[in-house]
C-alpha cells in the first residue's frame, strides 16, 4: 500500500475533492490490478479481420473484455462495430461538447526473451510485468475507473466523458479513422498512451520497406527477424549456403551447420522505435556479419550494403537523412523485421522526423542510396502534429500533474506516435516517468518483459480524476 499522498505545497491537500480521489484510488488498488491482469491475460495482437473484428479476433476479445470491465462498473458502453468501443459517464446528446480519453486494448507482438507468459500479469517489487501493463492495457483501466469514480460521486458535468477504447493502435489507428469518420469528435481528448508529463507534439512518421531483387544464384536461404515495424528486433536468424568456418563471428551470433548450411542466429536487445537509444538490432549483427565475411554474391552483397546504411545509425545520418529542428529531438530510423518473400528480402523501417524534412526527401534522399541495389516500397507517411502548450485544456493538464507530484514540469515534443495527432484538440498525458529507471527485470514497452511501475499508475489515476474534474471548469 502506498503511503500518504504528497502534493506541491498542499495545494491538492486544500481542494476539497482530493480527499476523495485519494480514497476512492487507494480503496480500489486490489480491484485495478485484477481488472489489468484480467485485460493482459487476453492476446490482441493484429490479426485477419473477420465480421465484426475488423483487426482480428485477438483485438476484438480485448475490446469485448474491456467494456465487460466497464459494464461491471456501472458504465454505459458501446461497441461501434468491433472498430472501437467506449464508455461514458452518460449519454452525450447530438451537437453537445464531451471530454474524451483514449487508450488502445491491441498490444504489439510478444517477442522473444520473456521470462514467464507474456499475457500473464506477475508482480514484483511493485512492478507489473505483462505485455501491454504500460502499452496501454494498463492505462485503459485506469480511465475507467477514472470514470467510474465521477459516477460514483454524482459529480455534476459540464462536459459528460468518454473514456474511448481502440484496437488499431499499434499499426494503422484505422479505429480512430472510423470513430472520426461516424461521429463527432470531442472538444478536448487526452491519451494516457506516453510520457508525463504533457506531450503537445509528435514526430511526423515515414515508414516502408527496402526490397531486394530476387536473389539467384546466391548464399542466401531464408533470413527473418523482428516482431513489428516499429520495434528495435531482439531475435533474427539467416540460412546460408556456406560452412560455418567461412563466417566472421561476433558478438551476440551463433552459427549452426546441417546438411551443408549455416544458420546464423542473432541476439540484441529490443525496445521501441521512438527511443532507439541503447538498443542493438539483431538484424543488423547479421548483415555486418555477411558483409565482413565477403561470402554473398554481388547482388546480394548490393542490398546488404544499403541495410547496413540503416543499421548504421539511428539518427539517419548514414542514409543522408539525418534532421534536428530544434523544436522536437532529431530524426530516428530503425530496421524493424526482415524477411525473405518470393526470392526477395524485404526489410521494413521506422523513421520519425521533426519538421525540417518531409517523406519527399527522405524519399530522394533514401533512394540514392538504394540505386538499383534495392528499391523502396509501400511507404506511407504523417506529417508532424503540435498544438500550442499555452491553450487552456494543456495549461490545466500541466498544472494538475505540477501540482500532485510537487514537480515543475513543462509540455514536452516526442518522436513516438500517439492517438492524439487524429483528434482537433488533443495531447498524450502519461502515465510513464522517463526519469523513473527500469530495475534489471522489467522491459520497455514493445520490449521483453514489459514493465509497469504499480504506485506510479495508481497515482496517475489521481492525476486524471483531478484533471477531468478542472476540465469541466474551463470553456471548450
Amino acid at each position: 500500500m502506498a503511503g500518504p499522498f504528497v502534493c506541491m505545497e498542499g495545494y491538492c491537500m486544500n481542494d476539497p475533492r482530493f480527499a476523495s480521489i485519494d480514497a476512492f484510488a487507494e480503496q480500489n488498488r486490489d480491484a485495478i490490478l485484477r481488472d489489468i491482469t484480467r485485460l493482459v491475460a487476453v492476446p490482441s495482437v493484429e490479426g485477419t479481420p473477420a465480421p465484426g473484428a475488423p483487426f482480428g479476433p485477438g483485438p476484438r476479445a480485448a475490446l469485448d473484455k474491456a467494456l465487460e470491465i466497464a459494464a461491471e462498473l456501472g458504465l454505459a458502453t458501446h461497441n461501434a462495430d468491433g472498430y472501437i468501443g467506449w464508455a461514458e459517464t452518460g449519454p452525450v446528446a447530438d451537437g453537445q461538447k464531451y471530454l474524451a480519453t483514449i487508450t488502445h486494448c491491441d498490444v504489439v507482438p510478444e517477442g522473444n526473451g520473456w521470462d514467464a507468459d507474456p499475457y500473464t500479469v506477475r508482480v514484483r517489487d511493485g512492478w507489473l510485468l505483462g505485455r501491454g501493463v504500460a502499452d496501454d492495457k494498463g492505462p485503459a483501466i485506469l480511465t475507467l475507473y477514472a470514470l467510474k469514480y465521477l459516477k460514483d460521486n454524482g459529480v455534476a458535468l459540464k462536459y459528460p466523458v468518454r473514456a474511448l477504447l481502440g484496437v488499431n493502435e499499434e499499426t494503422r489507428m484505422e479505429d480512430v479513422d472510423y470513430y472520426a469518420e461516424h461521429y463527432e469528435q470531442p472538444a478536448f481528448c487526452f491519451t494516457p498512451d506516453a510520457e508525463f508529463p504533457v506531450c503537445n507534439g509528435e514526430k511526423g512518421g515515414f515508414n516502408g520497406e527496402f526490397v531486394s531483387p530476387v536473389l539467384e544464384g546466391g548464399i542466401i536461404r531464408d533470413f527473418a527477424g523482428g516482431v513489428a515495424h516499429n520495434a528495435v528486433p531482439d531475435r533474427a536468424f539467416c540460412v546460408v549456403a556456406v560452412p560455418a568456418s567461412r563466417l566472421k563471428a561476433g558478438a551476440g551470433l551463433t552459427f549452426t551447420e546441417e546438411n551443408g548450411l549455416t544458420t546464423i542466429r542473432a541476439v540484441g536487445k529490443s525496445g521501441h522505435a521512438a527511443t532507439p537509444e541503447g538498443t542493438i538490432n539483431a538484424i543488423s549483427l547479421i548483415v555486418s556479419c555477411l558483409l565482413e565475411s565477403g561470402v554473398c554474391s554481388e547482388t546480394e552483397t548490393a542490398y546488404l550494403q544499403v541495410l547496413a546504411k540503416l543499421h548504421a545509425s539511428t539518427d539517419g545520418s548514414a542514409l543522408g537523412i539525418a534532421a534536428d529542428d530544434g523544436l522536437f529531438t532529431p530524426l530516428t530510423i530503425i530496421g524493424g523485421t526482415i524477411e525473405c518473400k518470393d526470392g526477395c528480402l524485404r526489410q521494413t523501417f521506422d523513421c520519425r522526423y521533426p519538421t525540417n524534412t518531409d517523406a519527399d526527401k527522405l524519399t530522394a534522399a533514401m533512394q540514392a542510396v538504394c540505386g538499383t541495389a534495392a528499391k523502396l516500397e509501400n511507404l506511407t507517411s504523417r506529417v508532424p502534429f503540435y498544438i500550442d502548450a499555452g491553450s487552456p485544456a494543456i495549461q490545466t493538464l500541466i498544472n494538475t500533474y505540477n501540482e500532485v507530484t510537487g514537480e515543475n514540469q513543462k509540455p514536452f515534443t516526442m518522436g513516438g506516435g500517439t492517438y492524439a495527432r487524429h483528434f482537433p484538440y488533443a495531447v498524450s498525458f502519461g502515465p510513464e516517468h522517463a526519469d523513473l529507471p527500469l530495475p534489471e527485470f522489467a522491459g520497455p514497452m514493445h520490449g521483453a518483459n514489459e514493465g509497469a511501475n504499480f504506485d506510479k499508475l495508481i497515482e496517475a489515476l489521481k492525476i486524471y480524476i483531478l484533471a477531468l474534474l478542472r476540465l469541466q471548469e474551463i470553456e471548450l
